[in-house]
């Protein structure tokens, strides 16, 4: 994977387009309104080549629109050293529930880790996730960028704390107790039974066999996009610092 060729062309476009500073002095800055166009579909372009060559393990890949904004967004961030790994987990909620719609990536060796059924809130749908909240008590998913934070010991085991790092879309997540964790009803025999994975109450959750394997993995500062195409933005203006 081009990592280096990708951060660079990311940083230069992102800041462009947003604060047209923080530019070194030797990248070439866009002038033109073309010239981050075409920046922009080169950064594309890279992304679209680590998509092709992942190593699935035998997994179903994601689609390539949640990966683009997931893997842009995780060079953001890792930029700004807001995420320490090279860790990327993609949640993609314009899914059935009844399928595995969560994949963990290793960006280092371009390699899907894991691919697993993952639970929406209570309040964010049946079958299909389409409410969201960044409010407490609402039981409802919160879409956008995390970053993992530690391990503990809770109620359902051991759990992974998340940070919401977007400004009124999920930045509550912490104060709301939404955290990775294992659940019985994350399972095909629970789909099976009620036609439908069950559901949190808001919380990522997971099949109680892969939990420990999943939040041992991405702990501690890596990147967690969780992805819907009703919110179609990918600036991060709302990021918080």
């Amino acid at each position: 994977m081009n990592y280096k060729i990708i951060s660079v062309l990311f940083w230069v476009l992102f800041s462009f387009s947003l604060t047209g500073k923080g530019i070194d002095k030797e990248v070439r800055v866009p002038t033109t309104k073309t010239d981050a166009s075409n920046l922009k579909s080169d950064i594309d372009l890279e992304i679209e080549q680590v998509f092709v060559n992942l190593k699935t393990n035998n997994c179903s890949l994601p689609k390539l629109e949640s990966f683009k904004k997931a893997l842009t967004g995780f060079y953001e961030l890792k930029r700004k050293g807001l995420v320490k790994k090279d860790i990327l987990t993609l949640i993609d909620f314009s899914l059935s529930s009844n399928t595995k719609r969560l994949w963990v990536i290793d960006l280092k060796t371009n390699t899907i880790l894991y691919h697993s059924l993952v639970a929406h809130g209570r309040n964010t749908g049946e079958e299909f996730a389409n409410r969201f909240s960044n409010a407490a008590e609402s039981f409802k998913s919160s879409l956008g960028f995390y970053v993992t934070g530690e391990l503990y010991n809770g109620k359902h085991g051991v759990s992974l704390r998340l940070d919401g790092l977007e400004k009124g879309v999920n930045d509550n997540a912490r104060a709301r107790g939404v955290v990775m964790h294992a659940a019985h009803y994350v399972s095909n025999v629970f789909v099976k039974l009620h036609k439908r994975l069950g559901r949190s109450q808001g919380c990522p959750a997971l099949p109680d066999e892969l939990t420990k394997e999943i939040v041992t993995t991405i702990k501690d500062k890596s990147c967690l996009f969780i992805y819907h195409p009703s919110r179609d933005t990918q600036s991060l203006e709302k990021l918080v610092s």
